[in-house]
């Protein structure tokens, strides 16, 4: 998917724990952590340096006009940083993901500082990651509930819809943030022009880019099962059935791990032709009504 993809250290970990250790000193007294962490641009110019990045920890305690516990966008943002840091992190490498970090928040602490705002709040989670990693994983679903599912692409332009909304409405922390998202997002295409979708020297697909695309299968096939939706688990058999490819030795079902810790599963050629067999293995009984009114094709979602 991208130019070099790097070795993994794990730095979403480091996010992770900085956001949790950031909370509690923010809980013990909310006011004075903000004046010594908020990003204020002459107190960055009388040496305090650690202000431009460290407003990213700080958990805000209103979203717009609304009122919202610290302890509750804490949540949101570990949640996010696991599933979307990590997911970017491991196609992408420390180094490209660190640069990422680095150019969203420090162009979001520079147009604050050409504004003359000060800043607060996690935009780089909120904001870049979500809209980078929609465009590494554009078919993936998210269930709010079993009800409710929604694709990330939906979440990424509803986040985009609300920080332009700010924008219009004259909050001008909306247009850093946007000028954050906007810089790490061109960033991000940077490092993908001529590599998605191009096949290697020997005439097969990207590895890279079959990897990334097996990562978003993993979840679609889980969330599958979990919900025991029939049309959902027809399409993944087809979608995986047509991308077997011929002459590979197969390992036997019970090697079949996509979610082990190695992504092996997610980088073998017989991945597509394991998962179709995985899902007809699994997938779970229905009676003979339903599976009727699931078989049918006017009853299936399109895609």
């Amino acid at each position: 998917m991208f130019r070099a993809r790097g070795e993994n250290l794990r730095s979403v970990y480091i996010l992770l724990f900085l956001n949790i250790a950031f909370f509690l000193l923010q809980y013990q007294d909310g006011a004075r952590f903000a004046r010594l962490f908020a990003f204020d641009a002459a107190e960055v110019g009388r040496g305090q340096v650690w202000r431009l990045f460290t407003y990213q920890f700080v958990q805000a305690s209103r979203i717009g006009t609304m009122s919202i516990h610290p302890s509750i966008t804490l949540f949101l943002n570990l949640v996010l940083l696991t599933l979307m840091g990590m997911a970017t992190e491991e196609v992408w490498g420390t180094r490209g993901f660190l640069l990422l970090y680095a150019i969203s928040t420090l162009t979001t602490a520079g147009v604050g500082a050409y504004l003359g705002i000060p800043l607060l709040g996690s935009y780089f989670i909120n904001f870049t990651l979500l809209f980078i990693y929609a465009a590494l994983n554009r078919d993936q679903t998210f269930y709010l509930s079993l009800a409710f599912p929604i694709r990330v692409t939906m979440l990424a332009w509803l986040a985009l819809g609300a920080l332009l909304a700010g924008v219009f409405f004259g909050n001008q922390a909306n247009i850093a943030a946007l000028a954050g998202a906007a810089a790490g997002f061109a960033y991000y295409l940077t490092q993908r022009i001529n590599v998605v979708d191009e096949p290697a020297s020997d005439g097969e697909p990207d590895p890279m880019y079959l990897a990334t695309r097996n990562l978003t299968r993993v979840a679609a096939v889980k969330r599958a099962l979990v919900t025991g939706s029939q049309p959902d688990i027809d399409r993944l058999i087809g979608l995986s059935e047509g991308e077997i490819t011929k002459g590979v030795n197969i390992c036997a079902p019970v090697d079949y791990k996509p979610e082990h810790s190695d992504r092996y599963c997610v980088r073998c050629e017989g991945f597509a032709e394991c998962t179709a067999r995985f899902l007809r293995m699994n997938r779970p009984i229905v009676s003979a009504p339903v599976a009727a009114a699931t078989t049918n094709p006017a009853a299936e979602p399109t895609t």
